[in-house]
């Protein structure tokens, strides 16, 4: 991963943006991302595009909608990478992989999915075309009754941990609430993301809607350059290590609660970083529902099975503690629109490296880790950021 830097990045604020087609989700990001490395339309060589859709808007063939930015994009190589909810860091993957290849030294990376275009029962019907469908979607089973069963299957094991939960939206919401790009940004307490109420009913038992990421619009774009090129940015936060594990798609044959690819995913890129999880400053994780943070943190070494309750209770995981997660609001609150995400994360973790971070800034950050997971536990990327000198 020594081949390429992030040199620029750009993100729309996440949310109903009734005013932004998918083309312009593309555009706007990537036109942003361009700017802020410095460099034109035309100094880019490949384009590499993450966008999930699954029906939620009639364009499927998207490769080439970031090319209404600037003509001279016109017959640059382009590719739509798709892998589920982790399609952003599959484009990511796919750039840093041409780079490294030397089949690009600029790589314009663009996430973009819109999503509040389509009915709720289109959004729930697209998102389960990301289980395996034969047994889980088309028997009726919508991811936040995959996550729920997961939470059942935790909570038998180990205990109900309803109040762990809740305090993980409470921190997301609240982290949210400081952040301009995010679609909640209100701070809800814990009181209320752990109370059953009209406006924080159960969405499948034992999950409340506090416990469920947002159907969000919104794009995010970056800008790798070849690791020679760096000295000609301004500034550049590079790679210690980028890795891709995937495992089965049914869940049958999984254990899902044992969180085994993202396990292995953190293992294998903490190892290839020369690091452990404790020397980093933050991480951006994939809380698509809390019980999925709740196991990132397991899964990330930093509490064994059963114990990432700790992480919480003691602030490990809060702002001001030993390992910020989230700071950005998460999928949780900043939303999740799904071939976005994992730029997005990548985009929020440099800025953090770079102190641009604004109100959600983690002070002195020099080392984050992002975590982008497509499905449930199936596409599991994990990378090691920090500031290159």
């Amino acid at each position: 991963m020594e081949h390429a830097r992030i040199v620029g990045w750009g993100h729309t604020p996440f949310g109903r943006l009734d005013d932004h087609d998918l083309e312009a989700l593309m555009v706007e990001p990537a036109r942003a991302a361009l700017a802020d490395a410095g460099l034109q339309a035309r100094d880019v060589d490949a384009v590499f595009v993450g966008h999930f859709n699954a029906g939620m808007v009639p364009d499927g063939f998207t490769s080439s909608l970031p090319f209404a930015l600037d003509e001279s994009l016109r017959f640059k190589p382009a590719v739509r990478l798709e892998n589920a909810c982790a399609s952003g860091s599959a484009a990511i993957h796919a750039a840093l992989d041409a780079i490294g290849a030397g089949r690009a030294r600029i790589a314009l990376v663009v996430g973009a999915e819109k999503m509040t275009a389509a009915d709720g029962a289109a959004v729930t019907a697209a998102l389960a075309r990301a289980s395996y469908y034969r047994e889980e979607g088309a028997h009726g089973l919508t991811f936040p009754g995959i996550f729920a069963r997961i939470a059942q299957e935790y909570f038998a094991r180990h205990g109900d941990h309803g109040a762990a939960l809740a305090r993980i939206a409470a921190k997301n919401h609240a982290n949210g609430a400081r952040n301009p790009l995010a679609h909640l940004r209100r701070d809800l307490g814990f009181d209320f993301c752990n109370t059953v109420s009209e406006r924080n009913p159960i969405i499948a038992a034992p999950l409340r809607k506090t416990d469920c990421s947002t159907v969000a619009d919104g794009g995010a774009a970056l800008v790798l350059a070849a690791a020679p090129l760096a000295a000609d940015f301004r500034r550049a936060v590079r790679f210690r290590a980028a890795v891709q594990v995937n495992d089965f798609l049914p869940m049958s044959r999984r254990d899902p609660v044992a969180f085994e690819g993202p396990r292995l995913a953190w293992r294998r890129a903490l190892e290839a970083a020369g690091v452990g999880v404790r020397d980093l400053d933050l991480a951006e994780v994939h809380d698509c529902f809390t019980i999925a943070e709740l196991l990132s943190y397991e899964a990330m070494g930093l509490a064994p099975a059963g114990g990432g309750a700790r992480c919480l209770e003691d602030g490990t995981v809060a702002p001001g503690g030993a390992l910020p997660v989230n700071p950005s609001g998460g999928l949780k609150a900043k939303g999740h629109p799904v071939g976005a995400t994992g730029v997005s994360m990548h985009v929020l973790a440099a800025m953090q490296l770079c102190g641009e971070a604004g109100a959600i800034q983690v002070p002195g950050a020099e080392l984050a880790g992002v975590f982008n997971m497509g499905g449930s536990m199936v596409a599991n990327y994990v990378s090691v950021l920090e500031r290159a000198a």
